[in-house]
């Protein structure tokens, strides 16, 4: 490996934790799309950032962008509140009008600089490399890497000194507010954070690869496990994953670095949704075949508890009865009772059916329960 490659990937996984982390408590708080807007929408404030300071490399970019994510954030916020329409539906007219005016400030001043709308969308992370940071005449490594790794660095240092009252307040915000948490001062600096995120991350990867790195870490985490911190951490780390196994993937099919990594990110969460402990389909199907026999299992038991030692039990505890009584096929009233016989809950006697005590307990339980 190279230490092109090396620069390549280490600002990659920075990028992807660096989203990760606001993007937990976005999935949490049901506003995902949020981040699809705000991403989009910071592009005027981009543009005029560089029209104040006729420079790409000026931090007030950083600032006219982040200031534009919470306009963002509030004109959404106040649409929604007309009850004219829903979040959804605010987002969908919102971020396009100011993304349409960042379009067309561009087209309209800003075209003759490296200021284009398909370097925004999609950015060049294999050029990261190039733009060094130095000092003192010294180099020290990519700007894009020191850029985000200082936002990485304030993510983080926000979500440890204000984890209990985020956790509150993404949980119960009424309660948060009861106790005198400001859940809406969180709020918006959470929108905060998700603007200076993006926008710090646009040169490196552009709009459409924040997106997918903000909602597609967090949401495998959240199919992964129930516990806040573990979710943080599990976003972390499938962003991480997801960052070199995308640069590798590229590497491979010689494509976009973003795009392959937004495809490595999606790959890992349809994962996920397969395989995913006691929530991906996979296990799902397990659970409702489990439920299926155990149901059957139960039928079973409870039609011989009520015929047992009736003058109808010759008649009515015979396998080959309960496909009348039943309605069960010969192969499925089969496996029933096999599974009673293993577990212990039917035993055959000759042609004749009749119950343990395990499976005379087993039916009374489910007869109790109904």
């Amino acid at each position: 490996m190279t230490a092109l490659q090396l620069e390549i990937q280490l600002v990659a996984i920075v990028v992807a934790v660096a989203c990760a982390l606001p993007g937990v408590f976005l999935i949490l708080r049901r506003m995902a799309m949020m981040s699809d807007a705000i991403s989009h929408a910071i592009l005027p404030g981009i543009v005029v950032g560089f029209f104040i300071t006729e420079s790409l490399g000026s931090p007030l970019l950083i600032v006219a962008a982040g200031l534009t994510g919470l306009l963002t954030v509030a004109l959404v916020e106040l649409i929604e509140r007309t009850k004219l329409v829903k979040e959804d539906a605010a987002i969908g007219i919102v971020f396009p009008v100011l993304f349409s005016i960042g379009v067309i400030l561009i087209a309209r001043y800003a075209g003759d600089v490296h200021l284009d709308t398909d370097a925004v969308l999609l950015g060049e992370l294999a050029f990261a490399p190039f733009d060094r940071f130095t000092a003192f005449g010294l180099d020290l490594g990519p700007r894009a890497l020191w850029v985000m790794g200082a936002a990485l660095g304030l993510n983080a240092l926000f979500l440890l000194l204000f984890y209990k009252e985020l956790k509150l307040a993404t949980f119960d915000a009424g309660l948060a507010a009861t106790l005198g948490f400001l859940p809406g001062l969180l709020h918006y600096a959470l929108m905060g954070l998700v603007s200076l995120t993006a926008v710090s991350a646009f040169d490196a990867v552009g709009s459409i690869l924040v997106v997918a790195l903000m909602v597609g870490p967090p949401a495998t985490a959240y199919l992964l496990t129930d516990r806040l911190n573990w979710m943080i951490g599990i976003s972390a780390g499938v962003g991480a994953l997801g960052a070199v196994g995308g640069y590798w993937l590229a590497h491979a099919l010689d494509a976009s670095i973003a795009g392959a990594m937004a495809t490595a990110t999606g790959l890992i969460f349809g994962a996920a949704v397969l395989f995913a402990p006691g929530r991906g389909v996979v296990a799902r199907v397990r659970l409702r075949n489990r439920q299926t026999w155990r149901f059957a299992e139960q039928m079973l038991t409870i039609h011989l508890l009520q015929h047992e030692n009736t003058p109808q039990a010759q008649r009515e505890c015979r396998v080959a009865h309960l496909q009348e009584h039943l309605n069960w096929d010969a192969p499925f009233a089969e496996k029933v009772v096999n599974r009673g016989t293993r577990r212990g809950t039917v035993e055959r006697r000759g042609p004749y059916l009749a119950l343990t005590d395990d499976g005379r307990a087993l039916a009374q339980d489910a007869l109790e329960r109904t």
